[in-house]
């Protein structure tokens, strides 16, 4: 099949809930965002990480840009976030999905209520 012949991939929505302060104050702990699992991604974007030697555990980061078919992510809270500075660039299939929107600010009386994952 040639590339320009290949279906799509079908992007997936979900939900995610902040926990930790690596991206504060844009996202604080306790809110919950939508996201759009796969990629492409761009400099600017909140993405989450799925380092490979962490799978199933997901990082809430900004992407600052790409390093030679590497990417650098940081968090915006500099002194509470373990990102790019600590590991070096990373591998663009560790960047899982792309942060939409906030839909639950945290403290909210529906955020409190919901089940955090």
């Amino acid at each position: 099949m040639a590339p320009q012949d290949t279906p799509r991939k079908k992007r997936r929505l979900g939900t995610v809930a902040v926990a930790g302060d690596s991206m504060a104050p844009a996202y604080m702990a306790g809110d919950w965002l939508v996201v759009v699992w796969g990629g492409p991604f761009r400099r600017g974007q909140v993405v989450l990480v799925e380092r490979e030697n962490q799978p199933g555990v997901f990082l809430l980061k900004r992407v600052v840009g790409p390093m030679e078919e590497k990417i650098w992510v940081e968090g915006d809270n500099k002194e509470a976030s373990t990102d790019s500075r600590h590991w070096g660039a990373i591998s663009q299939d560790e960047i899982v999905a792309a942060v939409l929107f906030r839909f639950m600010k945290a403290g909210s009386p529906r955020a409190r209520r919901r089940k955090k994952i």
